[in-house]
């Protein structure tokens, strides 16, 4: 299993989903994208598309005020 960083802090929505969409694409099953941002919005995307797309959230933390870290495994 691999796991890649995706860091994607300052990026607007809906782009830090669809850099993520993106990445996803290039992983093997079974390899999780850690993706790093700080856009409000795709703290519901993001997790939305994962359930959507059959991947699993293995963890998902707020860092501070205006930062979170999600971790998709990829199906």
């Amino acid at each position: 299993m691999m796991q890649k960083v995706l860091q994607v802090m300052g990026m607007v929505c809906p782009f830090p989903l669809v850099e993520a969409k993106s990445v996803m694409e290039e992983l093997q099953s079974g390899d999780e994208l850690v993706i790093q941002f700080d856009c409000t919005q795709a703290t519901e995307s993001i997790p939305r598309w994962a359930a959507e797309a059959g991947h699993t959230v293995t963890n998902y933390e707020q860092l501070d005020e205006a930062a979170w870290t999600i971790t998709v495994k990829k199906k």
